[in-house]
């Protein structure tokens, strides 16, 4: 039965090393071309890598284990994936093969004793059958899992986590059965000796773990979706509370330039009088005077955009009663793609830390806030730059998250730099 074993030892853990990869990378959400020259290197390192660990562990005790490691080590050093996600697809990748493998393992276990009695031959298909009944079946849960589980959106990484321990402990109970019923999992000959009936109990077995995986899944996918609706919520409750400001903001600008436009004759009178009188001092000081009032009447800038100009003035306006100097160098196309109310989650989540930054700062520290951006082709760049303390912790929290939702939603990216006293963060969003 040479010929057997060298299908089991070679020919299926090739197989299921080189299916399991492609999945593993899929999953990693990796963009490689499948049949480019350095992909097809990666896949032919990966197999010999592998065929070499499962032939250097005694009697295949802990080969699955030992192709984990290698994926998690693949995913972090090849496609610099993060170290729980990498994990946790790599035991999700191996444990498909295990319950599939072991599926069939349960069934050619059943009936390996007729088999064995009829002829060598009827043995062979039968174990080539069930092994491509184990290929397939493994590509089919591959499909889903991909399909319903990990193309839906980016995981947050605190659930990843909560997920790594169920599906952990579902690998090591079949790398269980796998060691010290089968063997292997890919020598399904050695189990033939196996009782009839404990045979349907393991398949029994093997058929809840394919269930109860994809329970797992599902548990976490509606994890993700409670965690992105909560984003959603929270979303939505700053925007009321925008909406509220800026009504609010409306209502004081409306009163002060009723006020103003009523009082402008007034004060064209007693100008008109004091020049007549050839008060020339006194009317450059109260003309001063209406210019003061004029400026605290107008934006600290100009956006081009009129919604944000109110949320500039109200939140520098803040800035500028806690000491802090403020500059305005941004402008923005109007009307654009980008919503009004985005802009100004992404802003007053970003001026918000920086005052909040600000007035932390030691006393020694010069305390500034610069707003800037630029539009270069369909491409926005929005930037907050700040003073803080030298050394200061970052924490990212619910602004952030907010931050970070509306960007991801015009494929963008959200990066905060730290370079000593001065704390910058940047927001490009695509227009187009």
């Amino acid at each position: 039965m040479d010929w057997l074993d060298f299908y089991h030892g070679y020919v299926m853990v090739i197989i299921q090393i080189l299916a399991g990869f492609f999945f593993f990378t899929k999953c990693l959400q990796v963009e490689v071309k499948i049949f480019s020259v350095k992909y097809l290197a990666i896949c032919l390192s990966v197999a010999v890598l592998g065929m070499a660990a499962v032939l250097s562990v005694p009697n295949g005790m802990c080969d699955s284990v030992v192709y984990v490691l290698l994926l998690v080590a693949a995913g972090i050093l090849l496609f610099r994936a993060d170290g729980v996600t990498a994990a946790l697809y790599a035991i999700v990748t191996v444990e498909i093969l295990q319950l599939c493998f072991g599926t069939t393992n349960a069934i050619l276990s059943i009936l390996y004793v007729e088999l064995l009695s009829s002829n060598l031959q009827m043995l062979f298909l039968s174990t080539f059958a069930l092994s491509a009944a184990a290929i397939l079946m493994s590509v089919f849960c591959y499909w889903l899992v991909f399909q319903y589980f990990v193309s839906q959106g980016k995981e947050n990484r605190s659930y990843s986590l909560m997920l790594l321990l169920p599906m952990l402990l579902l690998f090591l109970v079949e790398d269980y059965i796998n060691v010290f019923v089968y063997g292997n999992v890919a020598d399904t000959g050695s189990a033939g000796d196996l009782e009839r009936a404990g045979n349907v109990r393991l398949l029994v077995i093997q058929l809840l773990g394919i269930g109860s995986l994809f329970c797992v899944l599902f548990a976490y996918k509606k994890l993700t979706e409670n965690f992105h609706l909560e984003v959603e919520f929270s979303l939505l409750k700053q925007e009321e509370h925008l909406l509220r400001q800026y009504v609010d903001e409306a209502k004081l600008r409306y009163e002060s330039t009723k006020s103003f436009r009523h009082d402008i004759k007034n004060h064209m009178t007693v100008v008109r009088e004091l020049l007549q009188e050839q008060k020339l001092q006194e009317a450059q000081r109260y003309l001063d005077d209406l210019q003061y009032l004029a400026e605290d009447m107008s934006f600290p800038c100009n956006t081009n955009n009129p919604t944000v100009d109110i949320l500039l003035q109200n939140k520098l306006g803040i800035a500028r009663n806690h000491g802090i100097d403020v500059s305005c160098f941004l402008q923005l196309p109007h009307p654009c793609s980008i919503t009004d109310m985005d802009f100004c989650i992404i802003l007053s989540n970003a001026l918000d830390n920086a005052i909040w930054a600000c007035r932390k700062a030691k006393a020694d520290t010069e305390r500034y806030l610069r707003v800037g951006g630029s539009v270069q082709g369909d491409f926005i760049l929005l930037q907050v730059e700040n003073s803080c303390n030298s050394g200061s912790f970052f924490n990212p929290g619910t602004g952030f998250a907010n931050m970070k939702s509306v960007v991801d939603k015009y494929h963008g990216t959200l990066e905060v730099e730290r370079e000593g006293a001065v704390f910058r963060l940047n927001a490009l969003l695509i227009i187009g």
